[in-house]
């Protein structure tokens, strides 16, 4: 039996018919211009009507996939707009008296290259962005249309070297089976907006898909991340019984969305959901989630040339708490920096950004950011549940300056006669000095939230974004537990709450670990809440016997 080998980028199997996308670009030979003027006007018209149609493929994907990656779209729209790639292509015109086509696509291989060349993961990923948007201008200055991937009524799978965002969005679900592609990772844009749309992907195949043709029967394990050409009578029986099997399991979950979380003897637990705008509010509740247990406020930044308001940011907290009535919302404060750069803030260039400025160090160091977001969330707080959560905490200082704040606000709006309610503060442990220092903070907050995304790569030494060593990056590994157990003890003692909200929170293999830990509640992406549910309510802690080695 044949069989190719990928990542596997979004679960579910399929079985289809073949169809081969063929999306490359050809290259651009040089042509000498006279009239550079016109020249620079056909590249300016074209960069504006290239801005025009990804605002509408942006209107596509908030339809599609929400507001969180739509978002993808708003960086193609700041990458048409970047001065250094415009002034490049004006150069190139006028420099070298060449046409805009051949000028945008010499200066975005270019930009390409670069990214492809940076340390961070995320960032080399945003190579595949400067080449869409580069051929979205070079499509717009030849008056090219754009193919259509789902022409035809037959469903199929879709095999190509690698999909671009722009391509990605305009699948159809009911038509495309899966997706397959020789380059791309789990992180690029492509495979984030594949998995939205619950699309089985496989990424990373190499080479191996030149082995395949049109119309071939293929079988795609997203899971796995496997690829079966040709499949035998036997291969397809096993594949249409995972298939259904896969199906049915997914119904069943949905039978849960209006059951409590408790474990067989009684334990009491929360499944909550993490969210990045106000709009994944209708997932959280769909799923049956018991509340907010991350709110990430970090999208009113990055999607913005200037701060948000106290009163912009006053009206969505508000409307959050309003919608969850009066199930509890965990607000983080502001996060960014590292893989999260925000232009509003101007951060000068980093060389490690993930131990760099970032998270409540910027806030402390902009107390006028940062007093903008405690006034408006201390304003919703009337409306609501709500808890406040401190990221990247690794001193007992940062918490009492945070605190002293929060102070600080309340007696302002006291004196200003506007109402706010009794919040909860709670730091992330998420750094190995917040779990060492945890009986020190569990005496001056309400409650810890583990960030296990971070935690982990940093008393693992490993770069969570790094695809080459990500067989090191290990949620479970000993040294991980031991400080997660440490702290949820120092939480127990000083009679706070414990929580999970990194991406670990959903893998069910860990669920009785965290619960004997004496974690009372995880928050996971939406569409993880009832498989979490579901194992929670299977397990007797009573009978458990959990070694954290």
């Amino acid at each position: 039996m044949k069989k190719i080998t990928g990542v596997g980028a979004c679960e579910g199997i399929a079985i289809g018919k073949l169809r081969v996308f063929d999306n490359t670009v050809s290259t651009i030979a040089p042509r000498t211009v006279q009239d550079i003027e016109a020249e620079l006007s056909r590249f300016h018209d074209a960069r504006q009507r290239a801005i025009d149609k990804i605002e509408e493929l942006r209107g596509i994907a908030l339809k599609k996939v929400g507001p969180e990656d739509s978002m993808i779209f708003r960086i193609h729209q700041v990458l048409l707009n970047d001065h250094a790639y415009i002034a490049q292509v004006e150069s190139a015109i006028t420099g070298g008296h060449v046409s805009a086509e051949y000028a945008v696509q010499q200066v975005g291989a270019q930009f390409a290259s670069m990214f492809r060349q940076m340390e961070s993961p995320y960032m080399r990923e945003r190579s595949a962005d400067v080449v869409d948007v580069s051929n979205r201008i070079i499509s717009m200055l030849n008056g090219e249309h754009v193919r259509d991937l789902c022409e035809g009524e037959e469903p199929f799978i879709l095999a190509a070297q690698d999909l671009l965002p722009s391509e990605a969005i305009r699948m159809d679900r009911s038509k495309v089976l899966a997706v397959v592609t020789c380059t791309g990772s789990k992180t690029s844009h492509a495979a984030i907006l594949s998995r939205t749309m619950g699309i089985p992907t496989v990424v990373g195949t190499g080479m191996q898909l030149s082995m395949l043709n049109n119309g071939q029967t293929i079988v795609v394990d997203g899971a796995s991340g496997v690829v079966i050409p040709d499949p035998d009578e036997t291969i397809l029986w096993e594949y249409e019984r995972k298939r259904a099997a896969y199906e049915n399991d997914r119904q069943r979950l949905e039978q849960l969305v209006a059951v409590p979380s408790r474990t067989l003897d009684g334990t009491a637990v929360s499944v909550c959901a993490n969210i990045s705008h106000p709009d994944d509010v209708d997932s959280v509740l769909e799923n049956g989630g018991e509340g907010i247990g991350l709110f990430r406020t970090e999208y009113l930044y990055l999607d913005n040339d200037r701060f948000p308001t106290e009163k912009e940011q006053f009206l969505i907290y508000k409307s959050v708490l309003e919608r969850m009535a009066g199930r509890r919302v965990v607000i983080r404060t502001l996060d960014l920096g590292a893989d999260k750069p925000a232009p509003c803030l101007h951060m000068p260039h980093e060389e490690n950004p993930a131990m760099g400025c970032r998270a409540i160090r910027i806030c402390l160091r902009r107390p006028d950011i940062f007093i903008t977001q405690v006034r408006a969330l201390l304003r919703a707080s009337a409306y609501g549940k709500l808890s406040v959560l401190i990221p990247m905490v690794t001193s007992l200082d940062e918490v009492r300056h945070v605190k002293q704040t929060f102070a600080s606000c309340m007696a302002e709006l006291r004196e200003e006669k506007i109402p706010f309610a009794k919040v909860e503060l709670g730091v992330m442990i998420e750094t190995p000095s917040a779990a060492i220092l945890s009986d020190q903070l569990a005496n001056e907050v309400d409650f810890f939230s583990f960030g296990t995304n971070d935690l982990t790569q940093y008393v693992l030494a490993v770069d969570r974004m790094n695809a080459s060593i990500s067989e090191l990056y290990d949620p479970a590994h000993p040294a991980v537990l031991r400080l997660m157990r440490i702290a949820a003890e120092n939480a127990a003692k000083n009679g706070i709450w414990c929580a999970v909200c990194g991406e670990s929170g959903s893998n069910t293999d860990l669920t009785d670990l965290y619960l004997s830990m004496g974690i009372t509640e995880f928050s996971v992406a939406p569409s993880s809440i009832l498989r979490v549910r579901d194992k929670i309510c299977s397990i007797d802690l009573s009978k458990q016997e959990v070694s954290f080695v």
